[in-house]
């Protein structure tokens, strides 16, 4: 259902017209959940959505920079929902989690999908355990790799994982670890390509299954040609109507699929040896069971070198040592600074601007 008048909503079972959403639904919620509640704000966005604009805010996730406020337009993102239930094959009725932040596009569009796709929506508070409180899985969920992570970690919310039929993961990367316990789950589990530009994504990749790959597929009406600097260039009409250059490095096979191989921007020149933050990380990902992440600071000699941030351990922990004697001389982290959390962003991706001022 396109028709925003006509749309409806269903809330953990509970069908809502868009009346209502305008008038009684933000009330309702706050006398049964409390004004703070993850409920209020998704009572918040129904009612954007239903107030006759035909565009709303979106926030980009900072990642990289300041977080910026976008406007779009809602005929797009509906176009970004059909998109996404005809790849997963959704229908009428199947459960969708929402547990990601509403002010960010990857949690409007859950609501999104909901309301286009005829979902039945279970709203669970973003947090690092978003099924810790469900008896049974749904049909559909959106999470981000940390998420995903915490749940493997406890019986009871990996044996709901597993269960999900349609898991995409989306915000950050999948390093190879989680990886490699993904591609043994009996359902759909997908590695999501995108960001608030495109409206959510338009590519996945397969992690689960005979069928896992390091290749994004593009869903049907988009298409990518690789810049002269080797980063992806994006045509998707239907929800962007400009060309859009990203900074992802990456390559192209004969199928028209891609592979991500870093970021222009997260490149560091080091004595002039071109060194890619997300090569190192993937690199020392098997060796430390800590938190951390790859920055970069100004050098005298190098012109850049490779600095590390831990989380929660010393400097001189051996485990480091050892990691880092077995990365290419280039990659070797020339500085090692403890902090006691690392930057994060309010989708979970790792803060690369605010890293690189803790240097």
């Amino acid at each position: 259902m396109t028709d925003i008048e006509r749309q409806m909503i269903t809330i953990d079972g509970v069908t809502y017209t868009a009346e209502d959403c305008r008038t009684r639904l933000r009330a309702e919620f706050s006398h049964q959940y409390g004004e703070d509640s993850f409920q209020v704000q998704l009572a918040g966005f129904l009612q954007e959505w239903f107030d006759g604009s035909d565009t709303l805010s979106v926030h980009t996730s900072g990642s990289t920079g300041v977080p910026k406020e976008l406007r779009v337009e809602k005929e797009r993102m509906m176009n970004s929902a059909r998109m996404t239930v005809d790849f997963l094959g959704l229908q009428a009725g199947d459960t969708a989690l929402l547990c990601m932040p509403l002010p960010y596009i990857a949690g409007k569009m859950v609501v999104v999908r909901t309301l286009v796709a005829g979902l039945n929506l279970i709203p669970v508070h973003p947090s690092g355990h978003p099924l810790a409180g469900l008896s049974e899985a749904p049909v559909f969920a959106a999470m981000i790799p940390m998420q995903v992570f915490n749940a493997l970690q406890v019986p009871g919310e990996c044996e709901i994982l597993q269960q999900v039929r349609q898991l995409i993961i989306g915000g950050g990367a999948v390093d190879d670890a989680l990886a490699s316990v993904l591609k043994t789950f009996p359902q759909s589990v997908w590695s999501t390509y995108g960001m608030t530009e495109t409206l959510s994504h338009i590519a996945m990749r397969r992690l689960s299954g005979g069928k896992a790959s390091e290749w994004y597929t593009l869903f049907e009406g988009v298409t990518v040609s690789v810049s002269p600097e080797g980063t992806l260039v994006i045509y998707a009409p239907a929800v962007n109507p400009d060309r859009l250059e990203t900074n992802d490095l990456v390559e192209l096979d004969a199928q028209g699929r891609f592979r991500v191989l870093g970021r222009r921007d997260n490149t560091i020149n080091t004595g002039g040896v071109k060194v890619q933050i997300e090569q190192v990380e993937a690199a020392l990902h098997p060796h430390l069971p800590f938190p951390f992440v790859i920055t970069s600071a100004p050098d005298a000699k190098f012109g850049e070198r490779v600095v590390m941030l831990v989380e929660g351990v010393a400097e001189d922990h051996p485990r480091i040592a050892s990691a880092i004697a077995a990365l290419p001389p280039y990659w070797r982290p020339k500085q090692i600074i403890g902090v006691a959390s690392l930057p994060k962003t309010g989708t979970g991706k790792p803060d690369r601007a605010a890293a690189k001022r803790m240097v």
